[in-house]
């Protein structure tokens, strides 16, 4: 067997060595995350305290090894990935509930601690931690900042920025910074803005003061039936422009449905084409006025049918079949590559029958299952990559499908992030000077090309052998300027 290198053997001593990954056979978990790259690190280090994370941070700038934070893995634009090796700093062992102060409503956590878990924490206390995102069974708190997660219900609550009040951040040179405030409004830049979204680039959380919001006394929510995409998108827009906030509204198509009705008997009608999921909640009151407002804009738009649910156990059933969505479309085809692309409201009719067209010219399914109500598209292209060239076509036609979106006046992300998947799509929405500003913030924080190196930004030491990602393909098809 190959001894370990000077490096592993450094951190072997700072932290123990059942705290640290490094035979080649226990490497092949941590070469992906939930996209279809991979990158394998020489080392994952498993801190378990911010003591840990600067001692590993230090000696691994002393042998000029890449770091690259990882929560749970569950992260949609290889942000997770070792690109050039180097050493994976897995927080899961940092999962303490360190604290929930009801009278403040907020919790102090590790960023170890999953979402789901966090939310069943604060529900005896009437309280609820608002992201959610379909993986939060699995997915971290710290990568929910990393990414700015959103979720099914944050359409009148808002992602997780809108939820972190103060972050405990460990800086790439190994410095521990405390930013942010209990208080919200306190003056000074917004730097846990900075670092919420900033996709592990300008450092390592080690811990996240997060807003809890009381849970709604009462809820309703709709499954409304629909035998046309159009009109059910049509509906989401009306909704919308109508005043009212939902608590979510997500829309499923025929697809998904087809994937997700045989295996979680969710109610959904095999043969329509797409069905919509809205809820409200609040005081009674308040649910009946609002409920009664969306159902009727609803019906305006020709629905098959309408059904109302207010028993949890239906709820959970209606919501089981949109969170295992992804996980059912195994049963159709074994890979699959999901997308994310944010458009306004009011074009996704238009940017629905594109998606629909591309797949099609591609001869790939596509099921399609995503949060209507902030226009954030999830098109899932499905395919099977032992199929020769399968793989090629699919990120083809994702390509086409983000430049669709972008075209539409949207981006290239809603919450998955730029990470090492899309980052030579950066040039298709920023300029240049735009690029700079935000590298230049990133160091400000004093991350180096060692700091999770090859991420969001199109260029970078190293990351050109690397591969460049997915989106290298549809650069190399139509260079790098020729959608701006």
């Amino acid at each position: 067997m190959t001894p370990p290198s000077l490096l592993v053997r450094e951190l072997i001593d700072a932290i123990g060595e059942e705290a640290v990954v490094w035979r080649p056979e226990d490497l092949l978990v941590y070469e992906y995350d939930a996209t279809i790259d991979r990158g394998q690190p020489e080392a994952i280090v498993l801190p378990a305290n911010t003591d840990d994370v600067v001692a590993l941070m230090r000696i691994c700038n002393r042998h000029d090894a890449p770091i690259t934070p990882r929560g749970a893995g569950t992260g949609l634009s290889g942000g997770a990935l070792a690109i050039r090796g180097g050493v994976v700093f897995g927080m899961n062992r940092m999962r303490r509930i360190l604290e929930i102060d009801v009278e403040n409503q907020t919790a102090r956590v590790q960023p170890g601690v999953v979402n789901l878990d966090l939310g069943t924490a604060a529900a005896p206390h009437g309280l609820a931690y608002a992201p959610d995102p379909s993986s939060q069974r699995a997915c971290t708190i710290g990568g929910n900042v990393a990414e700015n997660a959103g979720g099914p219900h944050t359409l009148a609550w808002g992602t997780t920025t809108n939820h972190v009040l103060e972050l405990v951040l460990v800086t790439p040179d190994g410095e521990v910074q405390r930013i942010g405030h209990a208080t919200r409004d306190q003056p000074g830049y917004d730097l846990v803005g900075c670092v919420v979204g900033s996709e592990g680039t300008v450092g390592i959380v080690t811990e996240a003061l997060v807003r809890l919001v009381p849970a709604p006394t009462s809820v309703r929510t709709l499954l409304a039936i629909y035998d046309s995409v159009r009109e059910a998108s049509n509906a989401v827009s009306a909704v919308v422009a109508s005043g009212v906030v939902p608590a979510a509204l997500e829309m499923i198509d025929k697809t998904t449905i087809a994937a997700v009705e045989p295996v979680l008997h969710t109610g959904f009608p095999l043969d329509a084409e797409a069905v919509l999921l809205v809820e409200v909640d609040g005081p009674p009151s308040q649910v009946a006025a609002e409920g009664g407002i969306v159902e009727s804009i609803l019906r305006r738009f020709e629905p098959r049918e309408i059904r109302s649910a207010t028993d949890p156990e239906e709820r959970e059933r209606l919501w089981a079949g949109r969170k295992g969505a992804i996980g059912a479309l195994g049963q159709i085809m074994p890979n699959y590559y999901l997308l994310d692309g944010v458009v306004p409201r009011t074009k996704l009719p238009d940017v629905l029958d594109s998606v629909y067209e591309i797949a099609d010219r591609y001869g790939l399914p596509v099921a399609n299952m995503f949060h209507a109500g902030d226009g954030n598209l999830h098109p899932c292209l499905l395919f099977d990559e032992r199929e020769p060239g399968a793989t090629e076509r699919v990120l083809e036609a994702g390509g086409e499908i983000m430049r669709v979106c972008v075209d539409a006046g949207g981006a290239i992300t809603g919450e998955h992030g730029v990470g090492y998947e899309k980052r030579d799509y950066l040039p298709w929405i920023f300029s240049d000077d735009d690029m700079a500003a935000m590298q230049g913030l990133r160091s400000a924080f004093g991350a180096t090309e060692n700091f999770n190196p090859c991420k969001i930004f199109p260029a970078g030491h190293g990351c050109g052998e690397a591969g460049g990602g997915h989106a290298q393909q549809t650069i190399a098809k139509f260079g790098p300027k020729a959608f701006v």
